[in-house]
C-alpha cells in the first residue's frame, strides 16, 4: 500500500493548466459535438422577409437538427464533416419570436424579427461612423429604434474562406449608434420609417481595400486583364487589406448564404488609379456575390465616387472621373442602380461628412425600385449627342419635370457648369451650355467650330450644377471613347 497514490496528491501533480482543461472537459455543459450556428445568427437578428430562410450550422455528423420558428418546424441530420442546413419557408414582416434549434443541446435566440435586411459592403467611406458625420452626434443622441439593427462584421483579411466570425447584432440605441457606419444607418434608418417594418442592416468594410479584395481570387483568374492583381497577391507585394480575395474570405464568406433583400456598395477610391480595369472587376464582383448567394438578380446599389481634390482652371484628364465613368457603365448589369454624389464630396477630405445626403439617395433608389414606391431615385442620364453647324445637342433621360441648373454655392448661379467641348484635336475647351425644353441641352464654344465631343463634370472635383426637377444632380458623362489616363494601369 505504500504506493498507493491518493486522489488529492495525484491532482496536485498535474500542472495547473493541465488540471483546469481536465476540469472543464468534466464540468462544461457543452461537448465539442453540441450544435452551433455561425454568429451572423443570434439574438435581436432580423431574417429577410418573404423568402426563403437558409439556416446552418454544425454538429455531429449524423445528428439529427431541427430547427424551430414561426410554428414551422425543418429537420436535417449532419453530414459527414458535421455540417448541416436546413430551409425555412417564407413569412411575412413581424415579430418578435424565437427560434429554436435542437440537437443533443437546445439553442434558442430571442427578440427575433422578420423584415427587410441589406449588406452594406466597401472601404472607408462606408465604415465611416455616425458620430464623426455632419450631425450624427445629434442623430445617435435620438437614435432610439428597438426594430433597427445592425451586425457590423469585423474586419479580417484571411487566405482561406472563413466560415464565422466575431460579432452580435445590435439593437439601434443613442448608445450603440455612434459607431456604427452612417451610411448604413441612415439607409436602415430611413427605410425603417418609410417602410414600418424590422429593418436588419449587415455592414461589411474596410479602409482603403481594393475592389479585387471582395471577390474569389479563382474568379479574378479568369480574365487576362485581371491576372496582374492574382500574381501581385502571389507575390505577396499587396497589402491584407488589399490583397485579392482576402476580404471575400475573412468577411463575406462568414456570412454567406445569409438571406438578404440587397447590397449597398461604397467602394471604388482605391482602384481609381486603375479605372479601365475596374470597367471589368466590378461586374465580376456583382457576379460572384450573386452566384454565391444563388440569386442572379441580387440588387447592388452603388455609390458614385464624390467630388475631391482641387478644383482645375482648365479641362483635364482625370482618373476619378474614368473610375466614375467605370462605375456608370456597371448600369449595364440587370437590377444594378446608381447614386450620383459629385455634389456633396469635400475639396481635403477624402471622407466628405454629408452620409445623410447619400443615404438617403441610396434608400430612394431602393424605395423605388424594390419596393414600388413613386419617389424620384435618380438624376439625369446623358442619352445622345448629334451635331448642329458649330453646336452640340445633347439629350437626357430621367429629367421627370425637365433639366434645372441647381443652386450650388461653387457655381456661377447665372449659367451652367462644368461642360466642356472638343474638336478633332482632341484639346478640350469650357463652352456655354444652355437647357432647350425639358431633355436637351445646347452646347458649345466660339474655340471649336467644329465639334466633335462633350464633357460634363469631367474632373477630379468639378464645377458642376446640372440637375433634373426633383434635385438630383446629373450622372458625369463624356461622349467621347478615347483612351484614358488609367488604361493601362495593371
Amino acid at each position: 500500500m505504500k504506493n498507493v497514490v491518493s486522489p488529492h496528491r495525484f491532482l496536485r501533480s498535474f500542472p495547473k493548466f493541465v488540471l483546469f482543461f481536465v476540469i472543464l472537459l468534466l464540468f462544461t455543459g457543452e461537448t465539442l459535438a453540441s450544435v452551433k450556428l455561425p454568429r451572423i445568427f443570434g439574438n435581436d437578428m432580423v431574417l429577410q422577409r418573404d423568402v426563403k430562410t437558409p439556416v446552418w450550422g454544425w454538429a455531429e455528423p449524423g445528428e439529427k437538427v431541427t430547427v424551430e420558428i414561426c410554428g414551422q418546424q425543418k429537420s436535417t441530420a449532419a453530414d459527414s464533416l458535421g455540417k448541416w442546413r436546413v430551409e425555412l419557408a417564407s413569412q411575412p414582416a413581424g415579430g418578435p419570436f424565437e427560434m429554436t434549434i435542437r440537437a443533443s443541446n437546445t439553442i434558442k435566440f430571442t427578440n427575433v424579427f422578420y423584415g427587410e435586411v441589406w449588406i452594406c459592403a466597401g472601404q472607408s467611406n462606408m465604415s465611416f461612423p455616425l458620430k464623426r458625420s455632419k450631425d450624427g452626434k445629434s442623430a445617435a443622441e435620438t437614435a432610439t429604434y428597438s426594430q433597427l439593427r445592425f451586425i457590423t462584421v469585423p474586419t479580417h483579411s484571411a487566405e482561406e474562406p472563413q466560415n464565422d466570425l466575431t460579432a452580435k447584432w445590435e439593437r439601434c440605441t443613442p448608445k450603440t449608434a455612434p459607431e456604427v457606419s452612417a451610411v448604413a444607418f441612415y439607409f436602415g434608418q430611413y427605410l425603417h420609417e418609410k417602410l414600418q417594418v424590422a429593418v436588419g442592416v449587415i455592414v461589411a468594410a474596410w479602409s482603403g481595400s481594393t475592389g479585387e479584395a471582395w471577390v474569389e481570387r479563382d474568379e479574378l483568374a479568369k480574365f487576362p486583364e485581371l491576372s496582374p492583381l492574382v500574381e501581385q497577391h502571389r507575390l505577396e507585394k499587396a497589402s491584407p487589406s488589399q490583397k485579392a480575395g482576402c476580404l471575400y474570405n475573412g468577411m463575406i464568406a462568414p456570412i454567406c448564404p445569409y438571406s438578404v433583400r440587397g447590397v449597398v456598395w461604397y467602394q471604388g477610391e482605391s482602384n481609381a488609379n486603375r479605372a479601365w480595369q475596374y470597367r471589368t472587376l466590378f461586374p465580376i464582383i456583382i457576379a460572384n456575390w450573386r452566384e454565391k448567394w444563388g440569386r442572379g438578380d441580387l440588387p447592388f446599389l452603388y455609390v458614385q465616387l464624390p467630388n475631391y481634390m482641387e478644383s482645375r482652371d482648365a479641362p483635364s484628364s482625370s482618373a476619378w472621373a474614368e473610375l466614375r465613368e467605370a462605375q456608370h457603365k456597371t448600369l449595364a448589369v440587370r437590377n444594378v442602380y446608381e447614386v450620383v454624389t459629385i455634389d456633396v464630396g469635400e475639396a481635403k477630405d477624402l471622407h466628405p461628412k454629408d452620409k445623410q445626403t447619400v443615404a438617403v439617395r441610396l434608400a430612394n433608389v431602393a424605395l423605388a425600385k424594390h419596393y414600388g414606391k413613386d419617389v424620384p431615385w435618380t438624376g439625369p442620364v446623358f442619352k445622345s449627342m448629334k451635331i448642329s453647324d458649330d453646336k452640340a445637342i445633347l439629350s437626357f433621360t430621367n429629367v421627370y419635370e425637365g433639366l434645372i441648373q441647381s443652386e450650388n454655392s461653387r457655381c456661377d448661379g447665372s449659367k451652367l457648369s462644368g461642360f466642356a467641348v472638343s474638336g478633332v484635336d482632341r484639346k478640350f475647351h469650357w463652352a456655354e451650355a444652355s437647357i432647350e425644353g425639358t431633355d436637351q441641352i445646347i452646347v458649345s464654344t466660339p474655340e471649336v467650330p467644329h465639334p466633335v465631343a462633350v464633357r460634363y463634370a469631367w474632373a477630379d472635383n468639378p464645377i458642376c450644377n446640372l440637375a433634373n426637377s426633383a434635385g438630383l444632380p446629373a450622372s458625369p458623362f463624356r461622349t467621347d471613347d478615347w483612351a484614358g489616363v488609367t488604361v493601362d494601369a495593371r
